[in-house]
C-alpha cells in the first residue's frame, strides 16, 4: 500500500486564508465537501487494512479547525465525512486487493483536490 504523506493541511491553510464571506458560498465549496468525504473514506479504509489510529478523523478536524464553519456547514462537512466512511463500511469487511486500489485512488484524489484548490485559491 502506497504511503504519502497528506498534503491536505497546505490545503487547508490556503484554502482558509483565500476565502470569501461566508454569505455566498466560496468557489472551493464543492471541493472542500468532496475532500471531507474523501477523508472519511480514508479513515474506514486505512483502519481496515491495518492503519491504526485516528489520523484521517484528525485531517477532518484540521479541517474544521482551518474552516471555522457556522453550525449548518458543519453538519455538511461531518455529513460528507460520514458518507465516505459508511460508503465503504458497507461494502468491505477485511482488506481486499480492491479495498487497497480503493485508498490508492482517494489518495491521489485528494492531492489532485489538494494542488487544484491552492493553485487557484492560494495566496
Amino acid at each position: 500500500m502506497r504511503r504519502t504523506t497528506p498534503v491536505f493541511i497546505a490545503f487547508l491553510v490556503a484554502a482558509s486564508a483565500a476565502s470569501p464571506s461566508r454569505a455566498e458560498e466560496a468557489p472551493f465549496e464543492g471541493s472542500l465537501m468532496r475532500l471531507s468525504e474523501i477523508l472519511g473514506s480514508l479513515h474506514f479504509l486505512r483502519n481496515l487494512c491495518g492503519e491504526d489510529g485516528n489520523k484521517w478523523r484528525d485531517e477532518m478536524e484540521k479541517l474544521l479547525d482551518a474552516e471555522k464553519p457556522d453550525a449548518a456547514r458543519r453538519a455538511k462537512f461531518v455529513a460528507s465525512f460520514n458518507r465516505g466512511y459508511r460508503s465503504f463500511e458497507g461494502t468491505y469487511a477485511k482488506c481486499t486487493a480492491s479495498a487497497i486500489e480503493a485508498i490508492n485512488r482517494y489518495m491521489k484524489e485528494g492531492e489532485t483536490l489538494t494542488r487544484d484548490v491552492t493553485g487557484r485559491y492560494g495566496n
